[in-house]
């Protein structure tokens, strides 16, 4: 069931990323496993992150993330702002990151630029 384009899967392998490519219904979505958080941020130092990826993926862009375990900051013990929201993804429940981009260049972005803004997002939660 691979349905990432080649570019993307070249990334993932290059940066020694495990992932897996996952269906749930009509939806698909790429889970980066035991993505590195950064150091000291949050109750574990690692975790799955899910990217759903949009119909008309590469040239349509990927809206939030989503994590598991949930995390938690690990100076306050509290929830990074707008992470409050639970949802079911392919039997599991995930952690919904709302943060979203209007960036996006159609044929141009792809996996690179949304863990990009996955880490940057990550090292700023408050």
């Amino acid at each position: 069931m691979a349905f990432l384009p080649a570019g993307d899967r070249r990334y993932l392998e290059g940066r020694g990323l495990a992932f897996r490519e996952i269906e749930d219904g009509v939806r698909k979505g790429v889970v980066l496993e035991a993505f590195p958080l950064p150091p000291d941020q949050f109750q574990v130092s690692e975790a799955d992150v899910l990217i759903q990826l949009p119909p008309g993926y590469p040239d349509a862009c990927p809206d939030m993330f989503w994590t598991a375990p949930h995390l938690v900051l690990a100076e306050s013990g509290r929830e990074p702002n707008c992470t409050q929201v639970r949802e079911t993804f392919a039997g599991l429940q995930w952690q919904r990151w709302s943060r979203h981009s209007q960036d996006w260049r159609p044929g141009a972005d792809g996996l690179r630029t949304m863990i990009k803004r996955i880490e940057q997002a990550l090292k700023v939660a408050a």
